[in-house]
């Protein structure tokens, strides 16, 4: 076994959805006797599988996983619990003396895990009451639209559902007169928690749409309608974040009687594809991703053992 540098050092796997990370990287996990910690902000959720793409039983008995189904589809969750729970993980794997692999698509929780999220920023008590009761008696919308109007950055990164964000913000702005943006700009990622090795899964474009198509016609074959119909008498609401998301609201509509099957179909395979273009970006304007194709295993081993040894 490759023996751990003193240091945390972490391989990360990403790209855009349809490209196969799970499949190469678990190849590559059992090669190196490593553990996978997700970074996909869909598969931490319980009950939603079919829809986010999850390991298969056998994957995850193949390799351990972690991040995965662990939380409730109406909990709240974001980046910097994410940041957090995972950077717990990563100590407790490592004190196990395993190699770590984080494997996902979602660019701002790798993003954190590595570098930390600058969530703190001024405060007052009086502002933030009294932003709850705004949002109690007037809801999260009219919030959302006056994040919209001071930080348009902002406002795209956090969901109109999502109260604790739009009050933290919020009230930043109301204390400081500046954007919470500002202060992570300010912040800049800059400092690394780890030392990583960051590898990318690339397709030519033609080849990533189809294989995009493809995989949400084997969703709807696997059941995906079921599963949204199966969360929705659970009591999970189609106002909620979690169903909000790539798929689950395009069934949503579905099982609500907004559109047709068909429609709700062709507009997913449409918005997948917009997804994955805006992975490619955010990866991208990483220099610190080595591109591979997902025929490039060996390569891919030999980056790892030069990164470990």
């Amino acid at each position: 076994m490759v023996q751990l540098s003193p240091k945390y050092k972490l391989i990360v796997f990403c790209g855009p959805t349809g490209s196969g990370k799970t499949g190469f990287a678990i190849k590559l996990a059992r090669q190196f006797n490593a553990e996978i910690i997700g970074a996909d902000s869909m598969q931490i959720y319980r009950h939603m599988d079919i829809g986010t793409a999850k390991p298969t039983p056998a994957e995850r008995a193949a390799v351990p996983h972690h991040m995965i189904d662990i939380v409730d589809p109406d909990e709240n969750f974001d980046a910097a619990a994410y940041a957090d729970m995972a950077g717990g993980v990563v100590r407790q794997t490592m004190a196990r003396r395993r190699i770590v692999f984080v494997v996902g698509g979602t660019g701002f929780y790798i993003k954190a895990l590595i570098h930390g999220l600058f969530e703190k920023g001024p405060s007052d008590p009086v502002v933030c009451r009294r932003l709850k009761q705004q949002a109690e008696s007037e809801g999260t919308a009219a919030l959302a639209r006056r994040l919209r109007e001071i930080d348009p950055l902002a406002a795209e990164r956090i969901h109109p559902n999502d109260t604790y964000r739009l009050i933290r913000a919020l009230e930043v702005f109301e204390v400081t007169g500046e954007s919470i943006t500002v202060f992570h700009q300010r912040h800049g990622f800059r400092e690394q928690r780890y030392n990583t090795l960051e590898l990318g899964l690339g397709w030519p474009r033609p080849v990533l749409y189809d294989r995009i198509n493809r995989r949400v016609d084997l969703m709807m074959a696997q059941g995906f309608l079921d599963e949204v119909r199966q969360l929705m008498a659970r009591g999970y609401g189609s106002d909620l974040k979690s169903m909000q998301s790539l798929g689950y609201r395009h069934l949503s509509a579905v099982v609500g009687g907004d559109t047709s099957l068909a429609e709700a179909v062709t507009m997913l395979k449409r918005d997948h594809r917009r997804y994955a273009k805006r992975q490619l970006t955010w990866f991208g304007a990483r220099q610190s991703v080595h591109w591979l194709t997902p025929n490039q295993t060996a390569p891919a081993a030999d980056r790892i053992r030069a990164f470990l040894s």
